[in-house]
């Protein structure tokens, strides 16, 4: 009786010590949030590395040329946007989608696809495709261990999605409205009793170009807010856009005043040097 509960206890004190093995993943899994325009993408995928293997050719196991590709290890790569967006030329609704890849010598195509419960490429419909497009591929200085995506070229209104392994790159275009959107806001915020002055200023000069209202919107902000250097900077700015120059040279000599008093020297400089352009 004792010996088989010696036997158990062994039995039972193995498996415990079992459970709590942990090894690292082959292929780790990463997780990438990225602001953009007025929303977040964010980004799930796993890295596998080459040790030693090929990658994009036409007998390697890795990524074939030709066939469909989960972009990545495990399960599919997934990607969520929190607003609308195009991807090369066509738009998709905010939400989740899985990223698959045809690796080819020159160009991939670029699947995003509805499978949300696919794994890997096992159960990929052409039929949940929303955007199907090629890109170019392009050729690496350095030969890259670890499969990695990553967001770059990051503009207010567009962006690309890297997909870098061994010695190949390929970029992914998404652009997002941020322009409309900002606008309804800006619209909608100006019925309150909060006006948003600075920031409809500010979206009235960079995004809708349309200056007087810029700067009817930065006096208004101005009027609160009458040591606000950064301020007389933008409306130096808006001013010369709208070939006013003595209006220009007499906000931006405001900018360095209210700068100076600050103690702001980075905002001197730039009101000094927009005055040697006037």
């Amino acid at each position: 009786m004792k010996k088989h509960m010696l036997i158990a206890a062994f039995v039972v004190s193995a498996f415990v010590t079992q459970a709590q093995v942990k090894m690292p993943q082959p292929s780790p899994t990463t997780n990438i949030k990225q602001d953009f325009g007025t929303g977040q993408i964010e980004l799930t995928y796993s890295r596998p590395s080459l040790r030693g293997r090929a990658v994009f050719g036409d007998n390697t196991p890795l990524a074939p040329i030709g066939k469909v590709w989960r972009t990545g290890a495990n399960a599919a790569t997934l990607i969520h946007f929190t607003d609308p967006v195009t991807i090369g030329t066509t738009k998709i609704d905010s939400g989740s989608y899985v990223i698959y890849t045809v690796p080819g010598s020159s160009e991939w195509e670029v699947i995003f696809n509805k499978g949300l419960k696919n794994w890997g490429a096992d159960g990929y419909k052409e039929s949940d495709d929303v955007v199907k497009m090629k890109v170019p591929s392009f050729n690496m200085n350095e030969n890259l261990e670890t499969f990695t995506m990553l967001f770059g070229d990051l503009k207010d209104e567009s962006c690309n999605l890297f997909l870098l392994w061994g010695s190949t790159g390929v970029a992914i275009p998404i652009s997002t409205n941020v322009v409309e959107k900002v606008r309804g806001q800006i619209e909608a915020a100006m019925k309150t009793d909060k006006k948003p002055y600075w920031d409809a200023a500010r979206f009235y000069y960079e995004y809708d170009k349309n200056y007087p209202k810029a700067l009817e919107n930065v006096n208004s902000a101005l009027a609160s807010n009458p040591d606000a250097f950064w301020m007389y900077l933008m409306k130096a700015r808006i001013q010369k856009e709208m070939k006013d120059s003595n209006g220009a040279k007499a906000s931006a000599t405001k900018c360095v005043e209210a700068a100076t008093k600050a103690k702001n020297d980075e905002y001197v400089k730039m009101a000094n040097e927009l005055i040697k352009t006037l």
